[in-house]
């Protein structure tokens, strides 16, 4: 399904959490009406006290506040903010709260990996900041690399109204139909400026390929460049070869990836596809300055999404996701000015030169994991999809 974009919006972009909590406090506190939240992940940091205080400072008041979580992004949230959320009279609901007794089973993969908030019909959030410090890093780490987008406008009404549709989905499944919210009227938020913006989501029933097929329309658009920056970077077929498509087209192809091992078997799993984007002639920089988890892209200086989406197999197959897609000059150029500047500061060119001429002993990992990333993708029903 292709995306429906609206017009009359105004965005901000906003740099990892430092720029983000702040600003979702703010739209917390001024809430008269209604409060989502979604996040995988919701820690008992500093941050996660910070914002379950705004929360609770809003139902206090009176504000229908609704909190999702994963349940296993957010399996160690902790009782004490759980409690502290009802006691002030919010709700807080758990997306699939089963134990994972079945990994291998494709449906316990199927998580909410949505970071997306709603308040009132006034303002929205989406883009890849979950609830949890940008310091919480391994190894203590510089803050997080990541990005949130600031909606203001009638896109405000779908991203509250796709809140709701979830939430009561999952009110009925988790036996809560009182906790069902009141969908919000057919009359969207009025124009806050002019911007056009888009909602796509990745879920199991319409929106099966919708985020990877936003992708693919504006790679195969492409006249001039593409950057993508993606922290978890495992493309299937499809996507490979429009990135190559592209640059065959002479379009730059450049893509910002992560440097620093969080996940062992995905991190040399990407490094198994290296030498063929490379020698497409695509462009790769890993990001060395601190752990990365932004998914953002900009393409020919016009088009640019911020959301929650990897580009793997569970983001693109299996997770629930949301990004916001913008057609705007001014807002693509300024996430584009931040992803250079960041890559000419903070990462490190793979030359395809020297990348060919590695030893076999430092190949052979890439491989195996590639191989193992396969077979499971394969275990869960998915090769022929990816």
């Amino acid at each position: 399904m292709a995306a429906r974009f609206t017009n009359g919006n105004r965005l901000h972009l906003l740099r990892a959490g430092a720029e983000y909590f702040p600003a979702l406090e703010s739209a917390i506190g001024a809430a008269r009406e209604a409060v989502f939240l979604e996040t995988y992940i919701y820690a008992g940091d500093s941050t996660g006290r910070r914002i379950t205080r705004a929360l609770c400072g809003a139902a206090s008041r009176g504000v229908a506040v609704h909190v999702m979580v994963d349940g296993f992004g957010a399996r160690e949230m902790p009782g004490e903010l759980a409690k502290a959320l009802g006691d002030a009279g919010a709700r807080l609901l758990v997306f699939r709260p089963e134990v994972w007794r079945f990994p291998w089973r494709s449906d316990r993969l199927r998580r909410m990996h949505r970071k997306l908030a709603a308040i009132d019909d006034h303002v929205a959030f989406i883009g890849g900041i979950n609830i949890i410090d940008d310091a919480d890093t391994p190894h203590q780490r510089p803050p997080r690399y990541d990005f949130a987008a600031m909606i203001e406008g009638p896109l405000v009404g779908e991203v509250r109204h796709e809140a709701e549709r979830l939430w009561n989905r999952i009110a009925l499944a988790r036996m809560r139909p009182e906790w069902r919210a009141r969908i919000g009227g057919d009359r969207p938020p009025a124009p806050k400026g002019h911007q056009r913006a888009a909602l796509v989501v990745r879920d199991n029933l319409r929106h099966r390929r919708s985020i990877e097929n936003a992708y693919l329309e504006a790679m195969d658009a492409a006249s001039d460049e593409i950057i993508i920056a993606n922290a978890y970077f495992f493309p299937g077929r499809r996507f490979r070869r429009a990135l190559a498509g592209a640059v065959a087209r002479r379009v730059r192809v450049v893509l910002m990836l992560q440097a620093r091992v969080e996940y062992v078997a995905l991190h040399y799993a990407t490094r198994a596809l290296y030498g063929a984007l490379l020698e497409a002639g695509v462009e790769i920089y890993e990001y060395r300055r601190s752990f990365m988890h932004a998914k953002v892209a900009v393409v020919d200086g016009r088009w640019a999404t911020v959301g929650s989406s990897n580009i793997d197999p569970f983001s693109l197959l299996l997770a629930r996701e949301a990004n916001v897609v913008v057609e705007d000059e001014r807002f693509a150029l300024e996430l584009r000015g931040l992803l250079l500047g960041d890559i000419a500061r903070g990462a490190r060119i793979v030359k395809a030169r020297h990348w060919s001429r590695q030893p076999l002993w430092r190949r052979v990992p890439y491989w195996i994991a590639y191989g193992l990333a396969r077979f499971a993708i394969g275990v869960l029903g998915l090769g022929g999809r990816f």
